[in-house]
């Protein structure tokens, strides 16, 4: 009898569960009239559900934003769990060469693919978020998408301003994905033009390595005082030497909410300009890349 890949394998398993609704799926779509794939290959990552990380962003954010175990409580009242026990999956879903390339050239407004990618790509982020949680439930794990729980929520920190219950940047960055930059994005292997999501699984996964110790460590601002090319992108002057004036940054979205109707003739909005053109977009940056 051939061994089930799931038992043999989980990790690869759930990874080929992510990758094969994002490269094979009729789903990813931008819904532009070329049908378009939304999103290039996924990043996968794991993190356990008693990493200290969970609790320190409990510290940092505001009591109100969940642990993995909180979550899985509210989700699953009946289940007798640990946190020990729960796996956290995260991924990345990085902007096609095509996407980025068109962003890359405007300096005002959102090209439209990028518009696309915010409104209709992130339908695919959700259909995703659905599938993975749904195919683990089929196999008889019990498994959450925080985003999607009924009781997500935005809040207030005191710290840090607009804030939620669950953070998948966050999610990713415990998993071993990426860093926050100044702009407050995650710079992953990938680069930081990209959106992320995850599952909370009761599934045994081992965790992913982090190969940073700061999380600042893939910004070049932060860790050698040098780049800040994101200061000089950004339409709204929302990204300063002092990081992230979140209120601005909104302010600009709000006004494309406008624009992107007018132009491109579907209601959405996006930004994306501290993503694109930059030496993170695609990938990590060397020190070189500053010059």
């Amino acid at each position: 009898m051939q061994e089930d890949p799931k038992m043999k394998n989980p990790a690869k398993w759930v990874e080929s569960i992510i990758k094969d609704f994002i490269n094979r799926s009729p789903e990813n779509t931008l819904k532009n009239p070329a049908n378009e794939k939304a999103w290039a290959d996924p990043l996968v990552g794991f993190s356990r559900g008693d990493d200290p990380l969970y609790q320190s962003y409990k510290e940092h954010v505001g009591p109100f934003h969940w642990t993995p175990l909180e979550l899985f409580n509210l989700a699953f009242p009946q289940s007798k769990v640990g946190a020990d026990q729960l796996t956290i999956i995260s991924w990345v879903l990085p902007q096609t060469e095509q996407t980025k390339a068109d962003l890359r050239k405007e300096t005002t407004y959102p090209s439209e693919s990028w518009a696309r990618a915010r409104i209709f790509g992130e339908e695919v982020n959700v259909k995703l978020r659905k599938h993975v949680a749904a195919t683990l439930e089929a196999s008889g794990i019990e498994a959450v998408a925080p985003m999607l729980f009924s009781q997500w929520t935005t809040k207030m920190s005191d710290r840090f301003g607009f804030a939620s219950t669950w953070s998948e940047r966050h999610a990713a960055h415990a998993s071993g994905l990426g860093t926050f930059g100044l702009t407050d994005g995650l710079i992953t292997p990938l680069g930081q033009a990209m959106r992320c999501g995850s599952v909370i699984a009761r599934i045994q996964i081992p965790p992913t390595p982090r190969p940073y110790k700061d999380h600042h460590a893939y910004c070049l601002f932060y860790s050698r005082g040098t780049c800040g090319k994101c200061i000089q992108r950004c339409p709204a002057n929302a990204v300063t030497k002092s990081g992230h004036d979140k209120l601005k940054c909104r302010a600009y979205l709000d006004m494309t909410k406008t624009y992107v109707p007018a132009h491109f003739g579907f209601e959405g909005y996006g930004c994306g300009f501290c993503q694109s053109g930059t030496p993170c977009e695609s990938r990590i940056p060397v020190a070189e890349d500053a010059k």
